[in-house]
């Protein structure tokens, strides 16, 4: 998986300022809407909100990978998040999530899916990275620190 196929500029967003795990998912929603036009902003929030009922998605040490799949999704289409303040998301070691990379899938392809929700997840357990991520200043210096590694 290239990153740059999944992520772009506009997706990115450094230091945002929500106080629930709600409205970030709403926040994320809208975010992933705005930038792909086949998508329904309250079709991928319901998305997130149903694939957290069934279980969290936080790998915890303050990461999580909110995801779903939408049936008008095309691609597979990802949302990179930093918090101003660190937020409750229920994760089993019990740290608050302040680095959040969000993904939206096809139905179709289970696979691929899989694959790059596991890229995903190795490059959040990466220390050095998660490090970076949260030391960035804006949204490009986020972009261009996650399309470096």
């Amino acid at each position: 998986m290239i990153i740059e196929e999944i992520l772009t500029p506009k997706r990115c967003h450094n230091k945002i300022s929500v106080t629930s795990k709600t409205r970030l998912l709403s926040t994320i929603s809208n975010i992933i809407a705005t930038d792909n036009k086949s998508l329904d902003v309250d079709t991928v929030f319901c998305g997130f909100v149903e694939r957290e009922r069934l279980g969290v998605t936080s790998l915890g040490k303050g990461v999580a990978i909110p995801h779903c799949k939408i049936a008008a999704c095309t691609k597979i289409t990802g949302s990179l998040i930093t918090l101003e303040n660190p937020i409750d998301f229920g994760a089993s070691d019990g740290q608050p999530v302040d680095l959040i990379f969000a993904l939206v899938a096809p139905n179709s392809n289970d696979k691929q899916h899989d694959n790059t929700l596991a890229e995903i997840a190795k490059l959040l357990n990466d220390d050095d990275f998660c490090f970076m991520a949260r030391q960035t200043f804006d949204n490009e210096d986020l972009y261009n620190v996650t399309i470096m590694t």
